[in-house]
């Protein structure tokens, strides 16, 4: 998560196959008939699947994918989060770069690439191949931009993810008996529980933040919950004008609260130090009593040494039962490069990916789909079945949030950047948001707004 790093989600139901149940046909929703490709056609597709249970299951679409397509071979480049954003669009703009890549939706990365003429419009295939019946309009306007790259949320459908993407608490179910703490239903009760945990000689949030995006994201939860509705991020976001302002009291207010968790010794110590993928591999061996991240961690901690004694819930409103977004959306999404020789076998690739078998497949390594597919089969009180009744709630009450890294095309260096200097305490709350405030303006400016 990816990682920000997201943050933005869909109408059914669930946001990542053993390989022993991957499947072993050709999946429903791609044609019958593919068209007849030159022999030793190449396919060169860039995706972020690191991990080992999600590899094992992409590896296994891909083999059936060759299987029915014969002469294909996909040359599949598995790429870190950091690595796409650093690479993808120098990538996409080159004669030989790869046919389909995994790119962030965001102003920085997609939005920039609209401009540039780089990705392919997939408007028509959605229409030929019915994936705007598997995914809400919300969906849809994540994955949209105007075709001059200037609005952001609405026009031509450029990108396709595959599975739902949420941020929240994952939690050891096993510790919180042990301290007497219930799931927490209002964000002062979340407060509460880091402070008795802490008490109790646990570490309330396993962190790790060398790379500046996971406190971004935590940054984003705590703004959440200082929104009455979802009007303030919408027009931050999509940059739709209007008189929102990262250098709002919400916004400040949220960042003091960041270091105040700081201060107060919730976040593993030394984690300025320490990398995410590091801070991962300590929860899910064991230290910490909470991670606060993205659902693409799901199949890692659910298959690990704690798997059954971990379970999720959103980070909790205000007020129960009130209002509040939460950062998330999808994970990020396939795109198909405009000068591409193979742009209609792109197509057929990402429908593939799209497909029911594909669907279930996400299920059974734990990853909610972003397709609609039964989830009646599901085992109650798993981490899985958590992270589903938590896509439900978002999608049905029109939660689902936005990464903070999506406003502009610097955006994700500006917010890194400066909320490494907050939490080392270099700058203030003030000139945190005013530093945000001074790029989205930039950015405004040359939109012409």
């Amino acid at each position: 998560m990816r990682k920000t790093l997201a943050i933005l989600l869909v109408t059914a139901l669930l946001l990542p196959l053993l390989a022993g149940c991957a499947p072993t046909v050709a999946p429903s929703s791609a044609p019958a008939a593919p068209a007849a490709q030159d022999a030793a056609t190449v396919l060169t597709v860039w995706d972020n699947w690191t991990r080992d249970e999600d590899n094992t299951l992409m590896e296994k679409l891909v083999a059936d994918f060759e299987a029915a397509h014969p002469g294909v071979t996909v040359n599949r480049v598995v790429k870190s989060f950091d690595d796409l954003k650093a690479t993808a669009k120098l990538a996409m703009s080159a004669g030989d770069g790869p046919d389909v890549v995994q790119i962030n939706q965001g102003w920085s990365d997609m939005g920039v690439m609209v401009q540039g003429g780089l990705l392919a419009p997939l408007t028509p295939f959605a229409e030929q191949y019915g994936w705007l019946d598997k995914i809400s309009p919300g969906i849809v306007a994540r994955n949209s931009y105007s075709d001059d790259g200037k609005n952001f949320g609405q026009g031509t459908l450029y990108s396709l993810p595959p599975v739902a993407e949420l941020v929240g608490v994952y939690y050891r179910k096993d510790i919180f008996n042990e301290v007497g703490i219930s799931v927490p239903k209002t964000f002062a009760e979340f407060e509460a529980a880091m402070e008795q945990l802490k008490a109790a000689g646990y570490v309330p949030l396993t962190f790790g933040n060398v790379e500046g995006w996971p406190a971004g994201q935590t940054l984003g939860e705590i703004l959440n919950t200082e929104l009455p509705d979802r009007t303030y991020l919408d027009d931050l976001i999509f940059s739709a004008g209007g008189d929102a302002s990262w250098d709002s009291p919400e916004m400040i207010a949220s960042a003091q609260k960041l270091v105040e968790w700081s201060d107060k010794g919730y976040f593993t110590s030394g984690y300025e130090g320490i990398a995410y993928e590091d801070s991962t591999n300590l929860f899910n061996n064991g230290e910490g009593a909470m991670m606060l991240t993205g659902s693409w961690m799901s199949s890692t901690f659910q298959a690990g040494p704690n798997g059954e004694n971990i379970g999720f819930f959103l980070v909790p409103p205000a007020a129960e039962g009130g209002f509040k977004m939460s950062t998330g959306g999808t994970s990020l999404a396939y795109a198909i490069r405009a000068t591409s020789a193979n742009v209609d076998l792109a197509a057929e690739y990402l429908d593939w990916m799209m497909s029911d078998e594909a669907a279930k497949g996400w299920i059974d390594v734990a990853i909610v789909p972003v397709a609609p597919v039964d989830t009646s089969n599901v085992e109650q009180g798993t981490l899985f079945a958590d992270m589903v009744a938590a896509w439900q709630s978002m999608n049905s009450r029109d939660e689902v949030g936005h990464y903070l890294d999506w406003a502009s095309p610097t955006f994700y260096d500006t917010l890194t950047a400066a909320i490494q200097e907050l939490m080392a305490k270099q700058i203030t709350a003030e000139e945190f948001a005013q530093k945000l405030q001074t790029d989205h303006q930039a950015f405004l400016t040359q939109l012409g707004r």
